[in-house]
């Protein structure tokens, strides 16, 4: 028997402003609103919002969070100096395979903000209750469900909401990139993903449908789970469950940077089998020369062995289809190969994996 699905404090907003639903990690959230190539266009000229409160903000709290999360991320937090600073992590288990890939947020050295993806939410608490008590450390460990987050998206994200939220103006103003600032009870976040300028707004319950409202009749246009992610897709952006899970090690998903061997006294979880397992594969963009589209799990032909597509689009700002695969080792940018599209064998170009910032094509057609 299935559970029933879960719904953010938005779902009856949703489905006023008629979204299609459908069940993503458990949660019945919008695929769109009428028109995903219309929300995702409008995230890349103007501004548009997502209701992302399935994903779990996870405050960690007391003494030890420092040493805590310095064992239990990927990258080290020793790398933030300043207050309200973020870093972007994976949290591996023994065998190096991610957990869940997160952004965490400093405010004190006892005082540290988790945010997780919602398909992940409830293996991470248990993960990270349970290496609490391995280490016996002196940290609280609070899943925030009385919170919700609206991520506003877009070049014109800070003028809608300077002008619904007149107090926030210079907090705006003020944030750049992987900063947050807090008003209140408000938490204002600039780690986006979409590959435009945009804050993530995380507030309690009780406000966040009078923001909702107050940016609609500014003219920010909902977007649903759709132009999500061709958005993220073509700004380079993981999916966990799509591009890596908990047997991806973070070399096969592009995601060496996140992890800090540096420090060689930092003992994390992962790290050994890191350090003594080599990665097979890596993650790279594709291009497809002709016509057709590329989805996951597409076979990929290389001089040097078969990889396979983890996520594929028809790119809308592009015009031409973009994929994620993970290909041999061997493989490098400019190569040709063919993608398995259907039975028929199609040439595609091998290139970075970010493909649009700031509305701008970074890759040629």
């Amino acid at each position: 028997m299935s559970l029933p699905l879960l719904h953010t404090p938005l779902y009856e907003a949703h489905l006023a402003a008629g979204a299609r639903m459908v069940d993503f990690g458990g949660w019945e959230m919008p695929i769109h609103y009428g028109s995903q190539i219309e929300e995702h266009h409008a995230v890349r000229k103007h501004v548009g919002m997502f209701d992302v409160s399935h994903m779990c903000v996870i405050d960690v709290l007391g003494p030890d969070a420092k040493a805590f999360l310095q064992y239990v991320l990927s990258n080290d937090v020793d790398q933030i100096k300043e207050p309200l600073q973020a870093l972007y992590t994976c949290m591996l288990n023994p065998e190096g395979g991610i957990i869940d890939d997160l952004i965490v947020y400093y405010q004190t050295d006892s005082k540290w903000r988790l945010v997780v993806n919602a398909a992940c939410a409830t293996k991470d608490l248990a993960w990270l209750n349970r290496v609490a008590q391995h280490m016996q450390v002196a940290v609280q460990i609070e899943p925030r469900r009385d919170l919700a987050i609206l991520a506003v998206q877009g070049p014109q994200a800070r003028e809608a909401l300077s002008t619904v939220r007149p107090a926030w103006q210079t907090a705006l103003r003020a944030l750049t990139s992987f900063k947050a600032h807090v008003i209140g009870d408000t938490f204002i976040a600039c780690t986006g993903y979409t590959g435009e300028a945009g804050y993530e707004i995380i507030l309690p319950v009780g406000d966040v449908l009078s923001l909702w409202h107050d940016l609609i009749a500014f003219g920010v246009k909902p977007c649903g789970l759709g132009a999500r992610d061709t958005l993220r897709l073509e700004a380079g952006m993981n999916l966990y469950g799509q591009d890596m899970n908990d047997l991806t090690l973070p070399a096969q998903a592009g995601l060496s940077w996140a992890v800090s061997l540096k420090n060689t006294e930092r003992k994390f979880v992962g790290r050994q089998a890191l350090e003594q397992l080599p990665g097979i594969g890596k993650l790279m963009g594709l291009q497809l020369l002709e016509r057709g589209v590329m989805r996951a799990h597409m076979s990929v032909l290389t001089d040097h062995g078969v990889g396979e597509i983890t996520s594929g689009t028809m790119s809308p700002t592009l015009g031409y289809s973009i994929a994620f695969a993970r290909l041999p080792n061997s493989v490098v940018m400019g190569d040709q190969v063919k993608v398995d599209i259907r039975g028929k064998q199609v040439m595609a170009r091998v290139c970075k994996r970010v493909f649009v910032r700031h509305g701008q094509a970074l890759i040629n057609p």
